[in-house]
């Protein structure tokens, strides 16, 4: 019996040896998570098939930061099945820059260092650390500064991957309406989000020749700026196939100063556009699904801090999100700040899309414009008689219409526009309502459509789809609600285990 015993044992230890060893030569994974989060896309596992050499991937991380941040670990794993699904054609190999004395090196590639608290006994010190990506093929390499998370690392990675072996331009041209504002200062949110994207941002003046080989232009604003010289040249562009996003207000508010608003002087970017098939209103879109807003005021107590419900600044609701377009599905909306509403009204062969729209709940302000927080009791004037969804962004495909021919010439190549009634909305106002994540993701994925890259939106949005903790818009349900919540946890539930108890005790008494 003893021996029998002895020779399981062995048996087993030998059948665990050869599944661990088995183990290592397969990968698999399961996957539980919604859309397969975890689980690289056939997209990306089917990568190999173009790629000619070899593709290295080295991940530069501090061995300091497994003990803070675990998901080093999960980051190393995805960029390994990216290896084990690419038959030999992806190396990787995870490097410690300061084991290896590569601090200087890893940091004059781009890879941003940064400072964690090391607890140590009986001190606390700083110790620099990186979790960067490079990624080299033939001559070419490719940089991750940054990541510190699985949001968006297989978009990242593959957009990086598919860049190198087919060697293409990802510049993406930015023109700034107003000359006071700047790239870097201003809109350095943006220049930043595009950048960790593995887009190059590239200042493009008003008024200059735009080249047709520049893959996309975001225009931010301009309506009181942009001449019929910079208008023509961007004409011109379209008019050769390129691709443009306009952020345009049809109503200026001093966002800085005293919220003062009134219609822009334009001179003439919104007939242009119009000419385009999408009409830009002078007003103002409010709604009952919107975003708080904080505000200092001066009582005979001294200055108090006050935050309200700001029909002006609008959030999009998961319903105003159009699903059957490749560029908004499966995403959540940006939020808007005094957004003016658009109209569609497409010349003949041009496609049309409203992305994005306001809840039933929304209005206008057409005639006078109130924007103070402390007339909020004022909002309203226009409400009733303008009450309804705005359509606050819009695609457009297709051959557009010359603007500034006297005959109706159509471009011979088909271009995509898209049209937001808002340019403050990728500014620094994003920080003040915690929009960045939205506002920023629409506007990696608005550079992605222009450019063509459909594909790589679906990729990018896989893992994003994530809900507002304020989603619900409606001051009466969500009181409700709230109280529900507060008498089920701080009455029912404590209840009901006090009659559960009472309930055992008494059987076992028995």
């Amino acid at each position: 019996m003893k021996r029998e015993i002895t020779l399981t044992t062995f048996l087993i230890l030998i059948i665990f040896s050869l599944l661990y060893l088995i183990s290592m030569r397969l990968w698999f994974r399961i996957d539980m998570t919604e859309n397969n989060a975890f689980t690289l896309s056939m997209l990306s596992r089917n990568i190999y098939r173009e790629i000619d050499d070899r593709v290295t991937i080295t991940y530069f991380v501090s061995d300091r930061l497994n003990a803070s941040f675990p998901v080093v670990n999960d980051i190393e794993d995805l960029i390994r099945e990216f290896a084990a699904h690419s038959n030999g054609s992806i190396h990787f190999s995870r490097k410690d820059p300061a084991e290896s004395n590569l601090e200087r090196i890893v940091e004059n590639l781009g890879i941003i260092p940064w400072q964690i608290q090391v607890v140590e006994p009986n001190q606390i010190t700083h110790a620099t650390v990186y979790s960067g990506i490079l990624l080299e093929y033939l001559d070419r390499e490719e940089v991750i500064p940054i990541i510190l998370s699985l949001d968006t690392l297989e978009f990242d990675i593959y957009f990086r991957i598919r860049t190198l072996i087919r060697n293409s331009n990802r510049i993406i041209g930015i023109m700034l309406g107003n000359s006071d504002l700047d790239l870097y200062t201003d809109f350095s949110l943006l220049n930043h989000a595009l950048v960790l994207s593995g887009f190059i941002p590239m200042l493009i003046n008003p008024g200059v020749w735009i080249p047709p080989y520049l893959p996309a232009l975001f225009v931010l604003g301009g309506e009181e700026y942009l001449d019929e010289n910079s208008l023509r040249a961007i004409d011109e562009y379209i008019m050769s196939g390129g691709n443009v996003f306009f952020a345009i207000n049809g109503v200026s508010v001093d966002i800085w100063g005293s919220l003062e608003a009134f219609p822009v002087y334009d001179l003439g970017i919104l007939p242009m556009l119009a000419n385009y098939g999408v009409i830009v209103e002078r007003a103002i879109v409010l709604d009952r699904a919107s975003l708080f807003l904080s505000y200092q005021t001066q009582g005979a107590s001294g200055t108090q801090v006050q935050t309200i419900n700001y029909p002006p600044w609008v959030a999009v609701e998961d319903r105003g999100v159009n699903q059957s377009h490749i560029l908004s599905s499966a995403s959540l909306g940006p939020d808007y700040f005094w957004p003016s509403p658009l109209e569609l009204v497409p010349p003949y062969g041009i496609i049309a899309h409203a992305l994005y729209i306001s809840s039933p709940e929304a209005w206008l302000q057409r005639a006078e414009f109130i924007t103070n927080p402390n007339w909020v009791l004022q909002f309203e004037n226009e409400r009733l008689h303008t009450l309804g969804t705005k359509i606050l962004s819009a695609s457009l495909t297709g051959n557009f219409p010359s603007a500034f021919s006297e005959d109706l010439i159509f471009s011979e190549y088909s271009s995509r526009l898209l049209v937001s009634g808002d340019a403050n909305f990728l500014g620094p106002l994003m920080q003040t309502t915690q929009s960045e994540d939205r506002n920023l993701d629409f506007a990696v994925r608005a550079a992605l459509w222009l450019t063509g890259e459909d594909d790589l939106i679906a990729l990018r949005v896989r893992d994003q789809r994530q809900g507002r903790l304020d989603r619900i818009s409606d001051p009466g349900l969500r009181e409700s609600l709230m109280a529900f919540s507060r008498n089920l946890n701080t009455f029912i539930i404590p209840i009901a285990i006090i009659i559960c108890g009472i309930f055992v005790c008494r059987r076992r008494s028995k």
